[in-house]
């Protein structure tokens, strides 16, 4: 089933507020705020005070100050985990008022990984849609750090209503070799823009056609793992070849959409963007998805991307 809507009336928006939890979460939300991400709240906590100096979100929360002094959590989930419950009226505090909760994390480490599941419960029972956007770490980081991120990932899955996992090891495959690790790690982030923007601006901006929260609510409450893959195309094949890239990104870690309750497509093209090139996209990823899949998508004007597409897709509600 397919849903269009075609609005031209201004709607009071969603309030969306992206957390970035701990160091990697703390990076993620800069680039963001860097991409000029807009319609959305930056808040970065931390349990490390020097870190927050380097933010750029507008609210910063140093959590477990008594707990940790300020120093951090030293790679420790526990540790992560007890500042956080310190923190929690704080949390409250800055979540008032939230729609939707992006929670962006690495985990592996001691803030993230401990306190991200909470921050995730807390956003839940305050009535915001509550999606994780996290990483893996990379398998050279070692097997104790893979351990805790399986359980942590195993936490933040039973407190948020939708997950996207990014396996770092994945962008491997996809940065030429050679590439700095400080170039590697740019990308995990960009990674990350492009999963919660897929959806932020769907619901933000008001395109040619409109979806608004209640859809977005509709694909992702509730629905645990998510997938996530994005494409880009130019040139005279260029819905096709977005459509294509999305729906067999490597980000999907060699897994198929197939199957999918919910399909959330983000096509984001200049104001050259056409009706049959829409209509392209969403009926490849229709097809990869399976007919029990309820599709939402949205197609959006971004004068920079003239002559190009870029292509979301987000899928939800698998067994």
């Amino acid at each position: 089933m397919m849903i269009f809507e075609f609005e031209d009336t201004p709607l009071q928006t969603a309030r969306m507020k992206v957390v970035g939890v701990g160091g990697a979460g703390g990076n993620a939300v800069n680039r963001m705020v860097d991409e000029d991400l807009e319609g959305v709240e930056f808040i970065t906590a931390n349990t490390d005070a020097q870190a927050l100096k380097g933010s750029r979100a507008q609210v910063t929360l140093q959590i477990g100050k008594k707990l940790t002094r300020g120093l951090g959590a030293g790679a420790r989930p526990e540790v992560g985990r007890q500042a956080i419950s310190e923190s929690q009226d704080e949390v409250r505090r800055v979540l008032e008022g939230a729609d939707l909760v992006f929670i962006t994390a690495g985990m592996g480490g001691g803030t993230g990984t401990g306190a991200a599941p909470i921050i995730g419960e807390i956003a839940r029972e305050m009535g915001a849609l509550t999606i994780g956007i996290v990483t893996k770490p990379f398998s050279f980081e070692g097997r104790k750090r893979e351990r805790q991120a399986e359980q942590g990932l195993a936490e933040l899955r039973r407190t948020v209503d939708t997950m996207i996992v990014v396996p770092n090891d994945r962008l491997l495959s996809v940065v030429p070799r050679g590439t700095s690790f400080r170039d590697a790690l740019k990308k995990v982030d960009e990674v990350l823009l492009h999963a919660t923007q897929g959806i932020s601006d769907l619901i933000r901006v008001s395109g040619e056609v409109n979806v608004d929260f209640a859809d977005v609510r509709t694909i992702m409450a509730c629905r645990g793992p998510a997938l996530m893959g994005s494409g880009f195309g130019e040139g005279d094949n260029r819905a096709q070849e977005a459509a294509q890239e999305a729906v067999s990104s490597p980000l999907l870690d060699d897994v198929s959409i197939h199957g999918a309750l919910g399909v959330l497509i983000n096509i984001t093209g200049g104001m050259d963007l056409a009706i049959d090139e829409v209509h392209q996209i969403s009926t490849i990823i229709q097809k990869e998805a399976g007919d029990e899949a309820e599709i939402i998508f949205g197609a959006v004007h971004d004068p920079e991307l003239e002559g190009q597409i870029r292509v979301t897709v987000i899928a939800t509600g698998f067994d």
